[in-house]
């Protein structure tokens, strides 16, 4: 999704391909794990599209339930990729906790544009409009978020399918199920992609995990050690950070659980 190609068009509508030109970036992750499959090992790894400007990964604060932990899968796989990512928190009309004031200001102090929105009320809807023209946007997010809702709202053309969650699990259905572009003029794209409920980052070492996490970057050269994986060296700056209330422990608590999914996998 999103290369782009060189074809020539038969008389009977159908085509051939004779150049792929070369990306100039993809966003790419871990291929789901297959239900009943019995490989261990490495799992190969998922194009989910090329040539993009941004990213934006969509979250929602009930509807299901806002999850910084999964946010934080999510931009640790775009920015491995050296994507621009930004942070949506959609259905903010459901938010009776301050839930989006404070995860909103969160991710804005790491500096990530984090834009809290909603269908409903119609927040924000003018601005994303406006950030996404002329630019091939890839928007990205765990099931029934409403990443299909917010473009809808903005192109109502598009009538993409949309459902709500399943309320005996909490989360949300697949209604997209593969990932779509669509070009709405004036050099502006969007891809719409499917739900996602396994995040994994592809091809990151676990001394390499925190040179993705954009506030460990000031502490990390100043670690003992060059290959440090900030869980349990001496002289570990970053560990130091997070005890001086430099670092967050939330973020701290993402990355240590990243670290051991990359861990297993390197064990396996």
């Amino acid at each position: 999704m999103g290369d782009e190609v060189e074809f020539e068009l038969n008389p009977d509508g159908s085509g051939i391909i004779f150049q792929i030109h070369q990306r100039k970036n993809y966003l790419s992750r871990k291929a789901p794990k297959i239900r009943g499959s019995s490989f261990k090992g490495e799992r190969l790894e998922q194009i989910v599209a090329s040539n993009i400007d941004q990213v934006f990964i969509v979250s929602s604060v009930s509807e299901p339930t806002f999850n910084n932990k999964t946010i934080d899968r999510f931009l640790v796989t775009c920015e491995s990729s050296n994507l621009n990512c930004n942070i949506i928190i959609n259905k903010s009309d459901l938010d009776d906790g301050k839930i989006v004031s404070y995860w909103t200001s969160f991710y804005t102090k790491i500096g990530y544009f984090t834009l809290p929105t909603s269908t409903v009320s119609n927040q924000n809807i003018d601005v994303l409009e406006n950030i996404i023209q002329r630019k091939k946007s890839l928007f990205w997010g765990p099931s029934g978020v409403g990443k299909s809702s917010l473009l809808n709202k903005i192109y109502p053309h598009l009538n993409l399918k949309v459902s709500e969650i399943s309320y005996s699990t909490m989360k949300g259905k697949h209604t997209t199920v593969t990932s779509r572009m669509f070009f709405m003029g004036d050099d502006t794209y969007i891809i719409d992609t499917p739900g996602v409920r396994e995040i994994e980052p592809y091809g990151i070492k676990k001394e390499d995990l925190g040179h993705f996490f954009p506030d460990f970057r000031n502490f990390i050269n100043a670690c003992r050690f060059n290959t440090c994986t900030h869980h349990h060296e001496p002289g570990c700056a970053v560990i130091k950070a997070v005890r001086d209330s430099l670092i967050s422990e939330i973020r701290y608590e993402s990355y240590l659980r990243i670290l051991n999914t990359i861990e297993d996998d390197m064990n396996l």
